[in-house]
């Protein structure tokens, strides 16, 4: 699979950016966490090494690039190879499924997420993170696309559009939220996570296959992470376990 190729090929590059970049991962993760259940059966389409699946307790990821796979089998992540528009999962199977930074990158986005609506439970969660176009990140990406390894085949899209495609595959949007105010190569602190989406390039959006959006509150995360209370402050602690190769 030619989008595939990139992250097989390079997985010890890809997978060395979240330790050389590691307020830019962080903010990412806990922008994140407010999103993703505690409990339930997880999948991260899109796995990749398990960057994001294995810290926020996600156990199953799918991916179709086999090196990608082994890094996060090492992080103790069951691991399926697969693409996501055809998800070798029965219905219902899971209580919430992930994708972080994997919409740009499929061919069929429609398609993937009707799937990732089959196998969800009626009440299931799926979370999104992506670049968001319209940020000015997202546009440089975007610009310098030919010159990037990874980001050479993305199709990066509006948080209008992500929304279109959610709504137009049967999803309910319950929740936005947005980090990364700074470049990733500027960050020297942990950006904390804001509600809605247009200010920040990494948006993230929580959306129920249910007829009604469930609640998801963003109170007490919108403040920098050394002040969350809860869950949230544990897993500035945990996390740093991941963000070192490997």
């Amino acid at each position: 699979m030619p989008k595939a190729a990139p992250f097989e090929e390079h997985h010890e590059r890809y997978d060395a950016w979240f330790g050389e970049h590691a307020f830019a991962y962080l903010s990412e993760l806990l922008a994140l966490r407010p999103f993703v259940p505690w409990q339930g059966r997880g999948l991260e389409i899109g796995v990749g090494t398990g960057r994001f699946a294995a810290p926020l307790g996600v156990g199953v990821g799918l991916d179709p690039a086999p090196a990608m796979l082994a890094h996060a089998a090492a992080r103790g992540i069951e691991v399926v190879e697969g693409v996501a528009e055809h998800l070798p999962f029965a219905d219902h199977s899971f209580d919430h499924a992930l994708l972080v930074t994997t919409l740009c990158f499929l061919d069929a986005p429609d398609q993937a997420l009707r799937e990732a609506r089959r196998v969800l439970t009626p009440d299931g969660r799926l979370v999104i993170g992506f670049v968001d176009r319209n940020s000015a990140l997202g546009q440089l990406y975007a610009q310098r696309r030919e010159q990037s390894l990874f980001y050479r085949e993305a199709t990066f899209r509006s948080a209008e559009e992500v929304e279109q495609l959610l709504l137009g595959s049967g999803f309910a949007i319950e929740a936005w939220g947005q980090t990364l105010a700074q470049a990733p190569d500027e960050m020297c602190e942990i950006d904390p996570l804001r509600p809605g989406h247009g200010q920040c390039p990494f948006v993230v959006v929580a959306a129920s296959p249910a007829c009604a959006p469930s609640e998801v509150s963003l109170a007490g995360w919108v403040r920098a992470p050394e002040e969350r209370p809860g869950p949230g402050a544990g897993l500035v602690r945990r996390a740093d376990r991941f963000t070192g190769p490997g």
